[in-house]
């Protein structure tokens, strides 16, 4: 089996599915740290009952069950206060986190840097990838395919069977690599002028990754996160047909064991005191750095969605400083440094993807949920 035989965006529940990848396709295991760090519990708080959005009041439980809700966690200041499970989801179960993925390996690029794997984030990601000549990817910076902003041709439809995204997952499923898939893609837009969100650059990312480490993504994360992070789970890594890891979507985790890349963000790429990311890194990618950038301009599909971008985080309006990984069916790793809040929620919003429209995909009001928990949660810790 693969992804492309789940029915996925076709309305049918995939809450099933999303428990347990690690059983129907081919993946990639990593193990917990030798030195698993469990989560501090503290005082339960609960969540709001309501919460504004599109001008009216919409209730807390309507909106879990509405999207299929797997898991709810919540941390202030690294500690639990809110944990609950429904449908497939538990303590223990590795979810397919989709395109929180891309969070990931947008740190992994960091600490590639930092350890001199990749000597610039400037170069031309084709120094390190073969590419066709003339190519998508032809001489574009890798900061310019971490923004989302290499000019590649893209099409995020889901709902349109014949799109870009539609074309990976073929691949993915043994029509081709993924490493050849990045080597053909097509430029539609001058580098760095345009934001389209395309799970194409994040691929790229991935290839860019095990040419300039010489090792396969899920050993380098093993070593540099899973194992200095405390995991206390084992984590599995989705791979293609040639055993390529699937950059863009593949990562399956706990629950538990997301948050911690939402907690090592917050704290600047520290954890227990060591710092595992360069705080520049962290600070980079968080941060909306170019007008094409800015929330309103980041294309997904046919539409702009009113969220900035960065390193391969999502960086919503105003001032408040939050971010947010987010993967399609409504997976979020969600930090808002404020109120010293990380949040995630997995999901299995089984109207995802039947249409560009929010109210199927639910997208913004997740992120209009994710707040008014942070503010309600904040107020019940400070209380």
């Amino acid at each position: 089996m693969t992804l492309a035989d789940l029915g996925l965006f076709s309305g049918v529940s995939q809450h099933g599915n999303f428990a347990r990848l690690k059983d129907l396709i081919p993946t990639r295991a990593m193990a917990p740290s030798s030195k698993p760090s469990a989560w501090q519990q503290g005082a339960p708080i609960t969540l709001p009952a309501s919460y504004e959005f599109d001008g009216e009041s919409r209730p807390t439980e309507q909106f879990l069950e509405d999207t299929d809700t797997a898991a709810v966690l919540v941390l202030i200041d690294g500690v639990v206060r809110y944990e609950r499970y429904l449908l497939t989801g538990a303590p223990d179960v590795q979810w397919l986190s989709m395109s929180v993925t891309k969070s990931f390996v947008s740190a992994l690029v960091g600490i590639a840097i930092e350890e001199g794997h990749i000597s610039s984030i400037d170069d031309a990601i084709s120094s390190y990838v073969p590419v066709r000549p003339g190519s998508a990817y032809d001489g574009v910076s890798i900061r310019q395919v971490l923004q989302m902003s290499s000019g590649a041709g893209w099409n995020e439809d889901y709902s349109d069977p014949g799109s870009d995204v539609w074309r990976l997952a073929a691949v993915m499923a043994g029509a081709g690599t993924a490493d050849d898939f990045v080597a053909t893609a097509a430029a539609q837009s001058e580098p760095g002028t345009v934001c389209r969100y395309n799970s194409g650059d994040t691929q790229a990312l991935g290839a860019l990754l095990t040419r300039a480490t010489g090792r396969p993504l899920s050993d380098y994360m093993q070593e540099k996160l899973c194992e200095p992070l405390g995991m206390e789970s084992p984590s599995y890594w989705a791979v293609d047909s040639a055993g390529m890891e699937m950059a863009f979507v593949g990562l399956n985790m706990t629950a538990r064991d997301l948050a911690r890349i939402g907690e090592l963000f917050r704290n600047g790429g520290t954890w227990q005191g060591e710092q595992i990311l360069p705080a520049a890194w962290v600070a980079d990618s968080v941060t909306v750095a170019s007008p094409h950038l800015e929330a309103g301009r980041p294309w997904v599909g046919g539409h702009t969605i009113p969220l900035g971008y960065g390193y391969q985080w999502w960086i919503p309006s105003g001032d408040r400083g939050e971010f947010a990984a987010i993967g399609v069916y409504n997976q979020f790793v969600f930090v808002d440094p404020a109120s010293r809040t990380t949040i995630v929620k997995l999901s299995a919003n089984r109207r995802y993807g039947l249409s560009e429209e929010e109210s199927d995909n639910r997208e913004i009001e997740s992120v209009t949920f994710l707040r008014a928990i942070a503010a309600h949660g904040h107020a019940g810790a400070v209380a």
